[in-house]
């Protein structure tokens, strides 16, 4: 593996599940830390600083990845369960995952009643999450107590990184959105390396995301942002089942710039100066839209009297699962893009992005 697919598997392998994201943020303030001055807010968002004369420019990525949470512990120590995130019922059962507990982890599997005995009717429907348990191989609750597992406890993914059979596409749980946390610290070892930059830059790895943009709320007010670039996964629609109109966004086709959210419509001059820059650079770049979701700049662009922003996208096939795939052209024009980006980002750019 080259550095980046080192880098990529180290943050997509760390564990942070919504509310819960001490073990990835720590992976986080690793790498950020030689980059600038680092802080973090109350909820637990990283900011990184990279001093400089001008506005105040915020790249965002959320560090949080989708998980569930141990509501209860039965007779025969199965455990039941809510979703942190938006995760699908059919994408949950039979998968293993890992129950984060105060002695250890805790490695489970998702059961449900076998097809054997159920009706016929039953088989013709999903399985909601409901009906389905964490089974960690113990036989009564006071073994699965004996192993550390309390209520509350959070419970991730089972999944590692690989880099597939074409050598750029990669697949890993949570690229959702840690390909975007990447991002904003490639960004940051750009300017490092080029020895400043024209804004006052600041590098944030927000919480909570998944569950109400709870981290982008609080880190939005203590950056209190001039200019904001989200960096997200977006939704690859090159899959079977999704026409063309849904979703034109393919793996390999370049970053994806949002157009339309559910929470945001990007300040139109921002987003003009996104697609710019990229036939200026001659980076593909990839119109995206998403009406059934929303990102940090659903908070962040709320700010105060209103901040200016943008969501720029690494095309990512099956988000919310235990395995998502991205290309590695993606990810390193996303990189060149969002850098060029806040390259042109000075005063009086930034003013006129209002006037």
């Amino acid at each position: 593996m080259d550095q980046t697919e080192q880098f990529l598997k180290a943050l997509t392998e760390a564990h942070g599940v919504p509310g819960y994201e001490t073990e990835v943020r720590a992976v986080l303030r690793d790498y950020m830390a030689p980059l600038g001055e680092l802080s973090r807010d109350k909820l637990g968002s990283l900011i990184c600083r990279r001093a400089g004369d001008g506005p105040r420019v915020m790249l965002a990525g959320h560090m949080d990845e989708i998980g569930l949470i141990v509501t209860h512990i039965d007779d025969n120590g199965f455990l039941k369960f809510l979703q942190l995130g938006g995760w699908w019922d059919q994408t949950i059962l039979s998968q293993r995952v890992i129950v984060k507990t105060h002695r250890g982890d805790v490695v489970g599997v998702v059961g449900a009643k076998p097809p054997h005995l159920i009706s016929a009717e039953e088989r013709s429907k999903m399985v909601e999450k409901k009906d389905m348990y964490i089974d960690i191989g113990s036989t009564s609750k006071e073994e699965t107590e004996a192993a550390g597992v309390r209520v509350g406890d959070p419970v991730v993914p089972d999944s590692r990184f690989a880099v597939m059979a074409n050598g750029k596409t990669y697949l890993s749980k949570a690229f959702d959105n840690r390909v975007g946390c990447a991002v904003v610290i490639d960004v940051l070892r750009h300017f490092a390396a080029a020895g400043g930059n024209p804004n006052d830059l600041y590098g944030v790895q927000t919480v909570m995301e998944e569950v109400g943009l709870r981290g982008a709320t609080t880190s939005g007010r203590a950056v209190d942002p001039d200019v904001a670039i989200i960096i997200e996964s977006d939704i690859a629609g090159d899959v079977p089942g999704i026409r063309k109109e849904q979703s034109s966004t393919r793996l390999g086709g370049g970053p994806a710039l949002s157009v339309f959210d559910a929470r945001m419509i990007p300040n139109t001059k921002l987003r003009d100066l996104v697609i710019d820059t990229a036939a200026a650079l001659d980076i593909p770049l990839q119109l995206s839209n998403m009406p059934g979701g929303a990102t940090d700049g659903g908070a962040i662009h709320m700010n105060k009297i209103g901040v200016p922003t943008v969501v720029v996208g690494v095309p990512s096939r099956h988000i919310h699962s235990h395995g998502s795939i991205i290309h590695r052209d993606d990810y390193d024009n996303t990189v060149k893009l969002v850098a060029a980006l806040v390259a042109k980002l000075d005063a009086v750019t930034v003013a006129g992005l209002t006037e």
